[in-house]
């Protein structure tokens, strides 16, 4: 399985949407210029430094240096005065309290040792009010109060992406971030777009030294402004970085409180300023650097993040009628997420060479059988008659973003965003054991073969290009898709979104890969063995369900190309509603066969979740189970199962073993929110009971009131479907990116329904979920005690060497941080560091992390709820 050449790296491109963020964002780890460290001295108190971060309108981010005196710290009590009116909200790595203006706090076990004259940065936290220093500091009792440096202000808006009815006016907020030492005057023009839109009042606004404050500025659309049409205004004052605001005219009416909600994170995501946006407009996995899940870091990303920005742009086009920001997001998903390799040779009848898989990554390599029998592809020949190439229309999964590793493109070593990949060796292989390796193998960097032969055992090995498919991540692009023809047809602006339209449905028409088995093997119950399991020919290797992955690649030189489908099949990938929209739904694809496959789909996945979900009596009712396979163990195994749906045999946890892929309670919501929105807008009977059952487990099972919430977090099976299922909770969680999919869930089965214990929970999801948003977006404390195993070792076999483009040397016995030192950087490595070193006792390291996919999750939930029930 050997794996064209990419089109040269392309230019960087600049988002171009307004700047949406209301705050001039530092990037976590660094310092703005809002405040310059003020610095403060005792004879045992070192110094402490009051960094803040960021502001925006009425609050402020910061964090505390404690630098130790000649003795040292061994734990740290900390307290201050703030100035009137300023009050924590949020913090993390400190145990803290507030009584009117002032604050203490202390250390919490990890954090609390600072070494003689060393400087430690030992907690952060969200404020409101003033961002100036506060006074009266001490630590442990001692005064720390010094000589104070000035705050640096900067200009700042409480909006800069407005909307505006027409024939109505809108207004924002203009100020300072902190006390200006002299009168300023603050003006606001229009400097481009459309003069129906115009500054109604607050042009020229005068500010008098002193304390910081805002005054309004009103923005004014004619009558006869178009729903669209915009302008960008310049507000400016002499001395500062000017700051621009765009204003667009939409079809609002009333804004009901979920759709303000909505707008306000749509200004913390969206545009130029972003810490979500990398600068070519590519979402971050996370804001924060330092996190590992299944992207080992937070400035990669994957294409569930694509298709979240396409969420996201979705409903703002619902909300305000501007549906250009869906359409670049399409434009981005198309030139940085979806390779261009196009091999001028592809058999069907020899789609690939098969290699086993393992479930212990000491047995890889594993050797390549070029002799092995496979199936026919029977999708290669009718999408190339329909689109007229080898190009395959599907998202890679994940790119390094800001090209830490740096692989860079084709060995380029500089382009960003850049393709490459981690999972490659089982399904035991946890994220923890992967080596990071770029997806265009051209061997200048690993060992001779590049990264090759630490995956595959060949006689040698060629450059080569190859690409994994997320078909959960495609399907999610389908389903919103779906729901912005909907919307934009309501508003008499479908022909506005049809080219994206257009790129949905061609992606479906290539997701069907994820139909059929690895091989293109027949799907039947005795598929085991390689040399006896039929070879399929036709449709006869599809289950019709969507599986985990399906992959493509091609050699440099074109003379060589392979393309597999995916066995293992997860409850939490199926996607009914982008079955329905691509067979039925309007968005069915060009080639003969498709919206006959997606209509098979649709019935094999609804059938495949009734057979999965806990029956009625038994623990866990309701609960969607893991999945099946026809590929046992990745390489036609025996099967320990008795379970079978249509030839596939039951798997608890398809494809992903460390952890147990159907173990996290997110996977039921990501699944059960396509099955809602199926049932509430279909009327389906199967898509409806599903609904039905399952809400009532997953309510019975949280805990949700006006206030706060409790969910579900880890899952534990046991039986199978037809022989004892059952379903428990093991932990619970405040997960907001769960949450607010949840509240969809609910918001979907109330409307469908009328259901109104459902829509009183989804209301309170909701509240909860505002409720901590702190200025950046909505994010929960979290402990990470899984920070022990960065000390874990990643298998290299004995004997082989290799390098990364850093240096960071791959060999036996290496450790993931090891392979990965650049990491060691990334803001909140101290913690991790100390929590090792102690033997991973005590107290695990806590994080605040702003996951791009959960503030989506939680955006577009406001939006739902409010076209439904607002």
């Amino acid at each position: 399985m050997e794996l064209d050449n990419l089109a040269p790296p392309r230019p960087r491109r600049r988002w171009r949407r307004a700047a949406a963020v209301t705050l001039p964002v530092a990037l976590v780890g660094t310092f703005a210029a809002v405040a310059a460290p003020q610095a403060f001295a005792a004879e045992y108190c070192g110094g402490v430094q009051y960094n803040v971060v960021s502001t925006w309108g009425g609050g402020f981010q910061a964090n505390v240096v404690i630098t130790a005196g000649d003795a040292g710290l061994n734990g740290w009590d900390i307290e201050w005065d703030f100035p009137t009116g300023t009050t924590v909200s949020s913090a993390w790595n400190v145990d803290w309290s507030q009584s009117g203006g002032h604050f203490t706090g202390s250390d919490v076990g990890w954090n609390g040792s600072v070494s003689a004259g060393q400087s430690k940065e030992v907690f952060g936290f969200i404020g409101s009010g003033q961002a100036t220093a506060p006074t009266g500091i001490t630590v442990n009792g001692e005064s720390c109060d010094g000589s104070e440096e000035p705050v640096e202000p900067e200009l700042e808006v409480s909006r800069a992406n407005v909307v505006v009815d027409a024939g109505s006016t809108t207004s924002i907020d203009v100020g300072f971030s902190a006390a200006t030492e002299s009168a300023a005057t603050v003006t606001t023009a229009r400097t481009s777009g459309s003069t129906a839109i115009s500054v109604a009042s607050g042009a020229s606004l005068s500010f008098p030294a002193g304390a910081p404050a805002t005054k309004p500025v009103t923005f004014s659309a004619a009558a006869d402004a178009a729903p669209s049409d915009s302008a960008t205004f310049t507000v400016s004052s002499p001395g500062f970085e000017p700051v621009q605001v765009v204003v667009t005219v939409a079809d609002l009416g009333e804004v009901t409180q979920n759709e303000e909600r909505f707008l306000t994170m749509y200004d913390q995501l969206a545009g130029a300023d972003s810490p979500y946006l990398h600068e070519t407009g590519v979402p971050y996995h996370s804001v924060e650097e330092l996190i590992v899940e299944a992207p080992d870091y937070g400035h990669e990303t994957t294409s569930e993040a694509l298709s979240y920005l396409q969420w996201l742009e979705a409903a703002y086009g619902q909300v305000t009628g501007d549906w250009s920001g869906y359409n670049e997001s399409w434009d981005i998903t198309e030139q940085y997420a979806i390779p261009d390799l196009n091999p001028t040779n592809y058999n069907p009848s020899s789609p690939a060479s098969y290699a086993p898989e393992s479930g212990d990554v000491t047995d890889y390599p594993t050797q390549l059988d070029f002799n092995a029998p496979v199936g026919d592809d029977p999708l290669g020949a009718e999408l190339r008659n329909t689109y007229g190439s080898n190009q395959v229309y599907g998202m890679h999964w994940i790119l390094d973003v800001d090209n830490a590793y740096g692989f860079g493109e084709c060995g380029d070593g500089t382009t960003e965003p850049a393709y490459m990949n981690t999972f490659q060796r089982g399904s035991q292989e946890s994220t923890w054991e992967t080596v990071a390796h770029p997806s265009c193998e051209t061997f200048d960097f690993g060992g001779e073969n590049g990264f090759l032969d630490l995956f595959v055992g060949d006689s040698q090995y060629s450059q080569q290009q190859r690409y994994t498919d997320a078909p959960d991540a495609d399907a999610r692009a389908v389903q919103v898709a779906w729901m912005a023809q909907q919307w934009a047809a309501e508003q008499g602006a479908e022909s506005q979104i049809s080219g994206s339209l257009d790129n949905a449905s061609k992606m479906g028409d290539f997701l069907r890969y994820s139909f059929a088995d690895k091989y293109f093997k027949q799907i039947a119950g005795d598929c085991i063995g390689i040399s006896t399991c039929p070879d399929g020919s036709g449709k006869s290797s599809f289950h019709h369900l969507i599986s985990w992955y399906y992959s493509w690649g091609a050699g440099m030189n074109g003379d060589w190309s392979f393309r597999i489908g995916g066995s293992g099949v997860h409850q939490g990938y199926q996607n009914p509603m982008a079955a329905y929209a691509l067979s039925e739904g309007g968005l069915a694809p060009d080639s003969p066969t498709a919206a006959a496959d997606w209509a098979a789909s649709l019935d094999a996945q609804l059938e495949f979740l009734e057979w999965l979900q806990v029956p009625q009596g038994s623990q866990g009712a309701g609960a969607i189970a893991g999945g099946a396979t026809n590929n046992w163990g990745g390489n036609y195994g025996t099967p320990t199962t008795s379970a079978e749906f249509e030839g596939l045999y039951y798997d608890e946890q398809p494809v992903w073993h460390d952890p147990p892929s159907n173990r996290w309670f997110g996977f039921q919501v990501w699944g059960m929110d396509r099955t809602a929105q199926l049932c509430y807008a279909t009327g389906d009977e199967r898509a409806c009971g599903l609904l039905d059952e399952w809400v009532a487990w997953a309510l019975s099972e949280s805990e949700i009131s006006a206030t706060d919430y409790s969910l579900p977090g880890d899952l534990e099976w046991n039986g199978e479907p037809g022989a004892g299922l059952t379903a428990t909770v093991s932990t619970m969680s405040k997960d907001p990116g769960v949450a607010g999919a949840f509240a969809k869930i609910l918001a979907y089965h109330a409307a469908a329904t009328g259901d109104t214990a459902s829509q009183t929970a989804a209301s309170n999801l909701l509240d909860g979920l505002w409720a901590v948003n702190d200025g950046v977006g909505v994010t929960q404390t979290e402990g990470r005690a899984d920070y022990c195993r960065f000390g874990d070792e990643v298998y290299i076999p004995e004997g082989w060497t290799g390098t990364m483009p850093n240096g960071d040397v791959l060999e036996n016995g290496v450790s993931f941080i090891e392979t990965r030192s650049f990491m060691k950087e990334f803001e909140g490595w101290d913690q991790v560091q100390a929590y090792i070193d102690g033997g991973c006792t005590g107290p695990a390291p806590e994080f605040q992390y702003h996951r791009y996919w959960h503030q989506v999750e939680v955006a577009t939930a406001f939006q739902l709820y409010a076209s439904l029930f607002e």
